[in-house]
């Protein structure tokens, strides 16, 4: 039995919680949106074709954003090739993903798909291919009111208002050679920074994202951040960072341990940020739209086509996903709410089949991956403002990263509520850790609710036919003393929601 305390005090804030931390992930890859989102005549489809089981399902997850229409499917994407009657649009060859797409759901479908889940769309403009004239045209059919050519073709097209959306992404890993239309940091920049002034020109006010790493283990990690914000700095808000994770080689002490490579790229890229704004003598600060992150093993049975074969939405990319690798994605969570006061926006890759907490089979059932529950908890139950919380854990010696802390957490406090949402993982494989949560800062708290997700097998899997046999358990151990300290036993690779309530302000 391991041991480990959390300090817990409301006057030591780190930013609000942030709904947009809450986003997933729409991209033309594979299943997800044919026979994930959109798959009309099935039993749960609704007039639109939107499977009615999937919308319940993200609106159970809790999301608050959705980026589409990719990811790399975007550096080739024709954005009018999915408007105007289906039956007039045009079958493209997806070079990305080596797939037809059939462009039966565009930007209207999107739209009216965001609309019904209730979530607030981000919008990629592809600059692998195309550039400020494409994006210009685009941003001027999604919201400009009436008048112009490409608004009247909107109203033409069945949308009499406009769209408004204001979330805007400016190409997608433009630092990878794997990317259409691959550039380099200062070509890239420059084109971000023209195609974000122009698009300034007709709405200030759009919320806009650079490219930033496709990952830190690129070789250009760092100086693509700097020359990219030394060229646009002052038209863009956000920079993008994308982590992917897995467990390799049966190193699961190192996988466990991911969120501190998020923890570093964060502040890496933040702190690279603050030297390009210093530098320029400005007061404006850059901050992070982690819009891509998540476990990908590349290693499903299906294979990406190949030669002839280009086919429509094949199973691509489909990972079914065990109790570790939820553990990791909470822990990811925690990461995110952690570093609340650079990361503003978050997405996680992807929302349906592709390397995706809900999964479908076409004509048949919507069920839920593992990592699906400490998504949809951590949406729920975080509220107000982030704690910078103090932990002391044993530490344990893995090959990526030397050393790591055997249990990490978080905390948020509603103080309109009282209300307190610890997240914590322990990360020990070989036994329980018993967690003490020092409260004396907040005063009388009662334990409202404590979950935790953990199975003996750590590589158990949701399928088809059985997705509920390792769900979040109430885990009783959870009690709080007089001595104001709340103590509650964490099963070895696990990851809990502690629900307390206190005081309301």
């Amino acid at each position: 039995m391991h041991s480990a305390t959390v300090v817990i005090d409301p006057a030591f804030t780190v930013a609000p919680v942030r709904r947009g931390t809450f986003g997933t992930f729409v991209e033309h890859l594979g299943r997800c949106v044919y026979t994930g989102i959109y798959e009309p005549g099935h039993p749960t489809a609704d007039a639109d074709g939107f499977r009615g089981d999937v919308l319940a399902l993200a609106r159970e997850m809790g999301v608050s954003t959705v980026r589409y229409p990719g990811g790399n499917f975007v550096s080739g994407y024709n954005w009018e090739d999915g408007v105007g009657p289906v039956e007039d649009r045009p079958e493209r060859l997806d070079l990305a993903w080596h797939s037809t797409e059939t462009n039966a759901f565009g930007l209207h479908e999107f739209m009216a798909w965001t609309k019904a889940a209730g979530v607030e769309p981000m919008m990629a403009v592809n600059l692998g291919t195309r550039g400020l004239p494409e994006a210009i045209e685009l941003l001027e059919y999604a919201n400009q009111r009436r008048g112009s050519a490409r608004a009247e073709q909107r109203r033409a097209n069945g949308a009499d208002e406009p769209f408004g959306i204001s979330f805007w992404c400016l190409g997608n890993e433009m630092d990878g050679p794997w990317q259409l239309g691959h550039k380099t940091a200062r070509e890239y920049g420059r084109l971000a920074a023209e195609t974000a002034r122009g698009m300034r020109q007709i709405f200030p006010d759009l919320t806009l994202v650079a490219c930033g790493s496709s990952s830190s283990g690129m070789p250009t990690f760092g100086t693509w951040e700097r020359e990219v914000l030394e060229e646009c700095y002052d038209q863009v808000d956000l920079i993008s960072a994308h982590a992917y994770y897995r467990e390799q080689d049966g190193d699961l002490g190192s996988f466990l341990a991911s969120a501190q490579d998020m923890d570093h790229f964060v502040a890496t890229v933040a702190a690279t940020a603050d030297a390009v704004g210093a530098a320029r003598k400005t007061s404006k600060r850059i901050n992070i739209s982690f819009d891509e992150w998540n476990v990908w093993y590349h290693e499903d049975e299906s294979k990406l086509p190949k030669g002839e074969d280009w086919p429509v939405a094949p199973r691509l990319e489909e990972d079914v996903y065990t109790v570790a690798d939820a553990v990791v994605v909470g822990n990811l969570l925690i990461s995110l709410l952690r570093n609340s006061d650079r990361v503003h926006s978050a997405s996680q890759a992807q929302l349906v089949n592709a390397l995706a907490p809900i999964m479908t089979e076409p004509g048949g059932p919507a069920w839920r991956q593992t990592t699906f529950h400490p998504f949809a908890l951590t949406s729920r139950y975080a509220r107000g403002e982030v704690l910078r919380v103090a932990v002391d854990a044993p530490t344990y010696e893995n090959k990526r990263f030397g050393s790591s802390v055997l249990v990490d957490a978080v905390a948020t406090h509603d103080a309109a509520t009282g209300d307190i949402a610890v997240f914590a993982v322990n990360r020990a494989v070989d036994a329980p850790t018993t967690l003490r949560v020092d409260l004396r800062g907040v005063g009388a708290v009662e334990v409202v609710e404590a979950l935790t997700y953990a199975h003996d097998d750590v590589h158990w899997r949701a399928t088809q036919e059985d997705a509920e046999t390792v769900l979040p358990r109430a885990n009783a151990s959870a009690t709080v003393g007089s001595d104001g300290v709340l103590t509650v036993e964490l099963p070895a690779v696990s990851w809990s929601v502690l629900r307390l309530r206190g005081a309301a302000a």
